[in-house]
């Protein structure tokens, strides 16, 4: 049986991480954030990018990513 791949859409991810679409705008133009598409004109993330790109946000301290599974 396929899995199958859940999407979040701009303002979806926006609630989810509480800041603006237009924070979520300029952060793609910038190359900053999880990697996105566009499907006929509508900016979708997976969700998989999405855990993934708030795993390597994490942080011991600040200026020290967390050290998970032997990777710095």
């Amino acid at each position: 049986m396929q899995q199958q791949v859940r999407h979040l859409n701009q303002g979806e991810l926006a609630t989810r991480w509480d800041c603006s679409e237009a924070s979520l705008e300029r952060w793609r133009s910038e190359g900053i954030g999880p990697v996105f598409m566009k499907l006929h004109g509508r900016v979708l993330y997976r969700i998989e990018d999405i855990e993934s790109y708030e795993q390597q946000c994490l942080r011991s301290g600040t200026s020290k990513p967390l050290v998970t599974g032997g990777a710095a």
